[in-house]
């Protein structure tokens, strides 16, 4: 079993940042991937930020390998960013990997 959990959420005024951070733990071979998804009140899930790329512009994600952890970044948060965010990582083996979520960190930017 794999459990993912997010921590870090919160309420922040626009232009101010957060960091959001994701722990995986339980029977864990390997982490291939860990991403962040996010999903706003009505709207489709969406990814807001993949290991070595930025898709938001202002979002950027870390990891530490040794504590399976990954961590989100965002900065100068406008209140349309407000959303529950979401964890999600690949892991498994070289022939066996699955993707796992998180139970979402809620996020509320207010203007």
């Amino acid at each position: 079993q794999v459990q993912l959990v997010e921590s870090g959420g919160g309420l922040v005024q626009a232009g101010g940042s957060l960091r959001l951070s994701c722990s995986a733990s339980g029977s864990i071979a390997n982490i291939y991937a860990m991403n962040w998804y996010r999903q706003a009140p009505g709207k489709q899930r969406e990814l807001v930020a993949v290991e070595g790329d930025s898709v938001k512009g202002r979002f950027t994600i870390s990891r530490d390998n040794v504590k399976n952890a990954a961590y989100l970044q965002m900065s100068s948060l406008k209140p349309e960013d407000t959303a529950v965010y979401y964890c999600n990582a690949v892991i498994g083996t070289r022939y066996d990997r699955r993707s796992y979520w998180g139970p979402g960190t809620q996020v509320t930017v207010s203007s």
